[in-house]
């Protein structure tokens, strides 16, 4: 597999080795001791399915307290995944990262603690699957304005969008109080 890191601290892209043939193909989806020589050690305690149709967008999520790393996968369909470091005081605070994850590119995303992470649907129906390294806490969980004026996200699909009154709902990250979200 090819570990990729990105501009953004901790934030990684993953290319695992995929085996294809004319029957389709076949790869591993995590095998520990590899994540692990490869830099990525945390402890996943949970994993989760969302399947979304065509032009959903979901996020800016995250929580804090008890912050979930995740590495994140697409199964079916296609996604642009965003990532955002909300590790306040970092030097990349308040900037993202956006890749498109497919059943066809078999890329996933390393999401560190403390970021937020959100993702459009380019081709549905998508089924994302993530890991984390936390279980869900609804005390500490919140959302971000997916198109929040101060992150300035560029997501490739604007018109049609079909968004929970949950995500339009988020804070923007200046609304967000310093406290609950991760120093780094």
């Amino acid at each position: 597999m090819n570990v990729l890191p990105t501009r953004l601290p901790g934030l990684v892209l993953i290319e695992p080795r995929v085996l294809e043939d004319s029957r389709g193909y076949f790869f591993e989806a995590y095998q520990e001791e590899r994540y692990r020589q490869a830099g990525l050690s945390d402890a996943f305690v949970q994993d989760n399915v969302s399947i979304s149709k065509a032009g959903v967008l979901r996020g800016i999520h995250l929580q804090n307290p008890q912050p979930q790393g995740k590495l994140v996968q697409v199964l079916q369909g296609a996604v642009w995944d965003v990532a955002v470091d909300l590790r306040y005081g970092s030097a990349t605070f308040g900037q993202w990262e956006g890749f498109e994850l497919s059943v066809a590119n078999h890329h996933q995303l390393y999401i560190p603690p403390g970021f937020g992470h959100g993702f459009v649907v380019l081709q549905g129906p998508a089924m994302l699957g993530y890991k984390c390294t936390a279980a869900y806490h609804a005390a500490g969980d919140m959302t971000v304005r997916y198109d929040d004026p101060d992150l300035a996200i560029e997501w490739p699909v604007t018109e049609g969008l079909i968004v929970s009154d949950k995500d339009r709902a988020g804070m923007s990250l200046r609304e967000v109080p310093r406290e609950r979200l991760t120093l780094s």
